[in-house]
Order: structure tokens, then C-alpha cells, then sequence
């Protein structure tokens, strides 16, 4: 019987050899780092997380106190809201969600400023004035003028297509979501937002909100209103000086 002949060892490059070794080394470091830091540092991170009970007594009252003065802001005269001197509103949140209670933060959701430093336009309805007393320590707001309301949405502005942002660089965009009431372009946008036309709602619900720069100055942290020298509420035509420092 023929003794069964050695089979030739399969060649492989010098440059493949290297690569593997590299491989294996840089997984071997990043496994030796993720140790280190799940013995050291993850567990001081994880201790760091753990909120002691004071800090979840604090946080509820906070709340809790955020909910009471949005009903004492609600009980005031109808009278204490002030008469619009513009259509259009455009409303900037400017404050975060710390010491928010669901309400606040579910009115805000329904006013679709889901984010700090996004703002959108209103009409100035009973109704929004209403909500946006609720609100008032988290936002500010004012009458835009034309120049700014062209701006926002030529260089901020989105369109809202099977829940997806699409940028607004092409008039057929525009045409296929609002074309049935007779908005084909971009300057159709803008003149039915300035003038609060009949199809305003259609036009804010395509455009969504607007992402604002934070202002580098012009805000102070201070939940007072705009009036008493703080940052919040109606700001009338100075919410245009504020817009041009975020835009």
C-alpha cells in the first residue's frame, strides 16, 4: 500500500500574517482597557449615578412646586393676558426640564417644543395665549418680523415627509405635501406664515419646529419675565433682536 503523500501547507502572505497580529493585539488592549475601567472607574461612575433619597425628595417638590405655579399663573384675570398687537407668534424654549412637572412638559410637547432652544410659530389665539401662560417660566415669545420669519424658514427650514426632515430645496417638495391647498413653493410658505393665513396649521405642522442656535449672549438664566428683567414670557418686537442672535 502507496504511503499516502504529505499535503503542501497552505501559503499565506507575510502582509495577511501582520494584519492578524495586529488585530489580535489592538482587541487584547481594548479588552485590557474595558477591564480596567469596569474595576476602577465603572464603579465609581455607577456610585456617582445612584441618587440618594433627599435628592429624589428635592426633585419632587420641585415638581410639585412647578405644577402649583402653573395653576396660580391659570387663575389669573383673562385680563392679565395680554392683547396681541401681531397675528403671529413665534416661541422660543428656553429652559429645560429639571424641576418640570408632566403637565408643563406635556404642554410644551403639545406646543411642539420638545427641545431647548427650538421655537416655532403660533398664531396668537386665546387658546395658545392660555398655554402659554401655563408654560411661561420654560419659554419666551414675541411678533417676528417679515425679514425674520423669511429667514427661519429659508435657512432653518424643514419639511416633515413619512416622519422624516427633508431639507427644503426643492419647490416639488413643497408642492406634494401642501399643493392641494394651493401651496407650491417656498414664498407661498412665507407669505401665508407672516400673513397667518387659512392653511397656517397645515404649514406648521409640515414645518415642525426650528433648531436655534444658543445664543452665545442675550439670555441670563433667569425664569423672571422679559418685563421684570428676566429672560421669560412676551417680549412683543424684541423677540427680532433675540432670533437674529440665535439664527
Amino acid at each position: 500500500m502507496a504511503e499516502a503523500e504529505p499535503q503542501a501547507l497552505t501559503y499565506i502572505p507575510e502582509v495577511i500574517l501582520k494584519k492578524r497580529k495586529h488585530k489580535e493585539e489592538s482587541i487584547a488592549l481594548t479588552r485590557k482597557t474595558q477591564l480596567e475601567l469596569g474595576q476602577n472607574g465603572g464603579k465609581k461612575r455607577r456610585m456617582e449615578d445612584i441618587k440618594r433619597p433627599e435628592q429624589f425628595v428635592r426633585e419632587f417638590r420641585d415638581k410639585e412646586l412647578d405644577l402649583i405655579r402653573m395653576k396660580q399663573r391659570t387663575k389669573r384675570a383673562k385680563s392679565a393676558l395680554s392683547i396681541p398687537n401681531s397675528k403671529l407668534l413665534f416661541v422660543i424654549r428656553i429652559h429645560g426640564k429639571n424641576d418640570m412637572h408632566p403637565k408643563t412638559r406635556n404642554i410644551l410637547y403639545k406646543l411642539r417644543l420638545t427641545r431647548i432652544f427650538h421655537g416655532v410659530f403660533l398664531k396668537a389665539t386665546p387658546g395658545v395665549l392660555e398655554l402659554l401662560q401655563k408654560v411661561e417660566p420654560y419659554v419666551t415669545y414675541g411678533y417676528p418680523n417679515v425679514k425674520n420669519v423669511s429667514d427661519l424658514i429659508y435657512k432653518k427650514g424643514y419639511g416633515k415627509i413619512d416622519n422624516k426632515r427633508v431639507p427644503l430645496i426643492d419647490n416639488n417638495i413643497i408642492e406634494q405635501a401642501l399643493g392641494k391647498h394651493g401651496i407650491v413653493c417656498i414664498e407661498d410658505i412665507v407669505h401665508e406664515v407672516v400673513n397667518a393665513g387659512p392653511h397656517f396649521k397645515e404649514i406648521s405642522s409640515f414645518l415642525g419646529s426650528f433648531s436655534l442656535n444658543k445664543p452665545k449672549e442675550g439670555l441670563m438664566g433667569k425664569k423672571a419675565l422679559y418685563i421684570d428683567g428676566g429672560d421669560t414670557g412676551n417680549r412683543e418686537n424684541q423677540i427680532n433682536d433675540l432670533i437674529n442672535k440665535m439664527n
